[in-house]
């Protein structure tokens, strides 16, 4: 049966789409205010691209094991209505005239450990709604409309910050998060709580969390690719504001249609993704969309005025595009190797490495940036995303077209417990 005709996915579809509507309205619109109103140095910028993703290093780990010991749909629920409650302090404090860059940096922090929780959650929430045997259509159906998000949200959070002002734009985005709590709470699918026949210290939890991703080389190769990947886009991500509104001098409206090519881009991604499986494998998909798309970030620092911002726009396109069929096989995999009961383990396990550093790389972007200027670190950026590669290539998933039956859906190896009595 498709997954359109299952209700409850649709519904969880929907919620995930609004959802991601906030978020990413939200990591447009707030450096783009820095960047406008509050005049942000390329260190300040990078800063405030930090905070948007430093809580997976502070409390990613223990989120993880959180989620796996309750019901993963009241965590999306509880998370979605602080992050609603978070932008409408933001509005209220713009309106009165209290927001400066540390309040926004402080609301950015607070917005991303909320979204931590979230994240890791809709992810391990993911299997107990469509069943393993529709990962992958599930994924890919996720996937479009996360790659719709990213195209509405630049382009709406961008005009309507300059249109309106910021306390309408953060209002539609608490208001999306809200629409999000009104879907989840209609999913019907009941999720077994989990099982814990002994009680494990959440340190023990954590470690065999990161063991099971670390000691597994197919998991150690999609992470280790996505981490440096990430690292480096995080170290663009900053450059790339100040590239479009300072060097090329654009409109924030420009701007947030110019963000939004990738949304589309990662449409088509979604999109095609199923197909491209179908025919090259599931493996061999996933590491050749990365090797096609990745490269084209080294034209970015050469775009310009006129016919020179498709220097930019063609590879935003191309990359997200890439990645995005990248992204829906490497989840999928990674869903199917996991056991049920580590699902959030295992997602907060990867999402602490692969999303933590992006702060590291949005810190080192914006000190790069004042060094060697916006251009150079963008080329920087371009070289180290495109390494990433290597990481699927000199593992056996190079030699791979599909993961071999033998090693879906492992049994957990967890720690001894006699190691796990905290003191």
């Amino acid at each position: 049966m498709s997954l359109l005709k299952h209700g409850d996915f649709r519904l969880f579809w929907a919620a995930q789409t609004a959802s991601m509507l906030g978020t990413h309205m939200t990591r447009v619109a707030l450096p783009l205010l820095a960047a406008t109103l509050l005049a942000a140095s390329p260190f300040q910028m990078g800063l405030l691209q930090a905070t948007q993703t430093v809580a997976y290093l502070l409390v990613g780990l223990p989120a993880g094991t959180l989620i796996d010991r309750m019901r993963r749909r009241p965590i999306l629920i509880v998370c979605d209505v602080l992050r609603a409650l978070l932008l409408t302090c933001t509005v209220v404090g713009f309106a009165l005239g209290w927001m400066n860059f540390t309040g926004l940096m402080i609301m950015s922090l607070a917005i991303g450990l909320a979204s931590v929780f979230f994240e890791i959650a809709y992810h391990s929430y993911i299997p107990a709604v469509v069943g393993l045997d529709h990962l992958v259509e599930g994924n890919a159906k996720l996937e479009s409309t996360n790659a719709v998000s990213r195209m509405a949200g630049p382009a709406l959070g961008g005009s309507l910050v300059q249109l309106v002002g910021a306390s309408l734009a953060v209002s539609f985005q608490a208001f999306a998060h809200l629409l999000s709590v009104g879907l989840l709470s209609r999913i019907r699918t009941v999720e077994e709580k989990p099982k814990h026949s002994e009680r494990r210290s959440m340190g023990a939890d954590i470690r065999s969390g990161l063991l099971f991703v670390l000691r597994q080389p197919i998991f150690r190769a999609v992470t280790g690719s996505a981490a440096t990947y990430n690292f480096f886009y995080g170290m663009a991500l900053p450059l790339v504001m100040l590239l479009l509104v300072d060097e090329i001098g654009l409109a924030g409206t420009t701007v947030g249609l110019l963000m939004a090519v990738s949304g589309l881009g990662g449409i088509t991604g979604a999109t095609v993704a199923g197909w491209l499986t179908a025919r090259l494998g599931q493996v061999r998909t996933m590491w050749m969309s990365y090797l096609v798309a990745v490269p084209m970030t080294l034209l970015i620092p050469f775009s310009g005025t006129g016919w020179a911002i498709a220097l930019f726009a063609i590879p935003w396109f191309t990359v997200s595009l890439g990645i995005v069929i990248y992204n829906v096989g490497q989840v999928s995999i990674r869903q199917a190797l996991c056991p049920p009961q580590m699902l959030g383990r295992m997602n907060a396990s990867v999402r602490f490495i692969v999303w933590g550093i992006l702060s590291l790389g949005s810190l080192t972007g914006g000190v790069l940036g004042e060094w060697i200027g916006v251009r150079g670190g963008l080329f920087v950026a371009g070289i180290g995303m495109t390494s990433g590669v290597l990481w699927l290539l000199l593992s056996r998933l190079s030699g791979m077209r599909d993961l071999p039956a033998e090693e879906t859906r492992p049994a957990p190896q967890e720690p001894p417990l006699a190691s796990d009595t905290s003191k």
